[in-house]
């Protein structure tokens, strides 16, 4: 006898994944936050290799998952490194055999506990790739290219109803997206050229829907807005590289007897986020909604451009806060013992780290919002894999910008980014990286000016118009 639905899917399925999904964030957060420190301290990897070594790893680990494009959303990676703080002191303290060991034991148990909920996982079978459906619109404009543009007949445009409805259903609802006039070049695949009209049966890599070309649109008009985000996820890439380093380097000492990690302030980022965002949703939205008499207070897009703009504000903080601490250092003789510790607290990057924790809950929680969306809906999980690929590719333009530095220092002078971070100019880099967000900041408010949100329109129907249907419209209204 199978399974009822209330048994399968929904929270029965779901305490297992978030079980696992708890141990994969306990092991790959762990080691993230104390990768940088291990390269330089038990490798002897210099500092900047060392910081591309970890980008690498962070933008291979974002990026892989894009290949399946099966990207769930979760607040569960909201908490960070709040959950690592045991870990990250155990590994800290030089007990990295034990570290270690405990990472590979929480995601044995969280497999074990994975695999004990298959019987109560929903299955479905393969729906085919969502790139088909995008490649066919491309396909057929390019086909059509000579095929002039008639957008003021309606006649012209072939619709489809949506395939998942139930045909067996009087009157069934079907969502269909209306038509924009971006990229217009894309139109002619839903145009009914002599040969459609001809043809008996649709050739869906020649004839396209209205709906499907705007699909199609709808994910070219994406791609722009993750462009120009990819300065805020390089800037986030610091808070995992050279923060730590910083940190490391500061008196972390609480009392006579106990060292605070340098990767333990990680931890406040996530503790700000969880306070960021229903502070964002109780009191921010309903004082914006006053002033703008927008029922979502603000947009989703203004959501991401605050974010954005206060990516480059930690960026300042952090230039700031890196030369007084190189000025306590020339000022007690330490520029030259990258190893000493600098009587200078670590707190004083906190506001760095709360700027950071600040501006993820705009951008990051705003990208999620965004990318699910306005992505089709079959193409979702698409949209989900794109928003995490930003972390990845942002980590991979950091190795980049580090490299360019570099390479342009040692022509006109010193280094910045050197051996000896107390004899580096790590604050001319961190200037360096707020230029580049306000000038990607300017692109995203043009892009945001001109960025069109979904449209969709509902209609009700008995039944599933055929091409014949179509065609015989046509004929009719052509004189054919």
């Amino acid at each position: 006898m199978a399974d009822s639905p209330t048994r399968r899917g929904g929270w029965h399925a779901a305490i297992f994944i978030i079980f696992v999904e708890f141990g994969e964030r306990f092991a790959y957060l762990g080691i993230a936050s104390n990768l940088v420190i291990y390269l330089i301290h038990v490798l002897h990897v210099p500092d900047t290799t060392a910081v591309k070594i970890v980008n690498t790893w962070f933008g291979v680990s974002a990026l892989f998952p894009l290949l399946g494009a099966f990207i769930a959303d979760s607040y569960l990676g909201r908490f960070k490194t709040i959950l690592f703080s045991s870990l990250i002191y155990l590994l800290q303290k030089g007990w990295w055999s034990l570290g270690f060991g405990l990472v590979s034991g929480v995601l044995a148990l969280s497999l074990a506990v994975f695999l004990l909920g298959i019987k109560k996982y929903r299955k479905e079978g393969p729906a085919g790739s969502p790139f088909t459906r995008l490649a066919q619109v491309f396909v057929a404009a390019s086909r059509k290219w000579r095929v002039k543009d008639t957008l003021n007949n309606n006649n012209y445009c072939y619709e489809e109803m949506d395939h998942t409805e139930n045909p067996h259903i009087h009157a069934p609802k079907f969502h269909t997206l209306l038509h924009t006039h971006h990229y217009r070049f894309l139109d002619k695949a839903m145009i009914i050229d002599e040969v459609d009209a001809t043809s008996k049966t649709r050739d869906p890599w020649r004839l396209c829907s209205v709906t499907q070309v705007e699909e199609l649109k709808l994910v070219l008009r994406l791609l722009p807005i993750w462009l120009c985000c990819i300065m805020f996820t390089v800037v986030q890439a610091q808070g995992h590289t050279y923060f730590i380093k910083q940190g490391d380097t500061m008196d972390r000492s609480i009392g006579p007897n106990l060292l605070v990690p340098a990767a333990v302030i990680q931890g406040l980022v996530g503790i700000i986020i969880l306070c960021a965002v229903p502070t964002y949703d109780r009191v921010f939205l309903p004082l914006a909604r006053k002033f703008t008499g927008n029922p979502t207070g603000i947009t989703v897009l203004q959501r991401i451009g605050v974010g954005l703009f206060l990516s480059i504000f930690t960026m300042v903080v952090a230039a700031l806060v890196e030369a007084k601490r190189v000025g306590v250092a020339r000022d007690h003789g330490l520029l030259d013992n990258p190893k000493a510790v600098i009587p200078m607290r670590i707190w004083w990057l906190l506001p760095q780290y709360i700027i950071t924790g600040v501006s993820d809950a705009f951008t990051i929680v705003g990208l999620q919002e965004l990318f699910y969306d306005q992505m089709p809906e079959g193409i979702r999980s698409m949209g989900a894999a794109l928003y995490i690929s930003i972390i990845g590719v942002g980590n991979f333009a950091s190795i980049a910008i580090i490299d360019i530095v570099v390479a342009i220092t040692l022509r006109v002078g010193g280094p910045w980014l050197g051996l000896n971070i107390n004899r580096a100019h790590l604050d001319y880099f961190y200037w360096v990286l707020a230029v580049l967000s306000a000038l990607s900041l300017c692109a995203y408010l043009w892009l945001s000016k001109v960025f069109e949100y979904k449209k969709v329109d509902v209609v009700e129907t008995s039944n599933q118009l055929s091409l014949s249907e179509i065609n015989h419209n046509h004929n009719h209204n052509h004189g054919v």
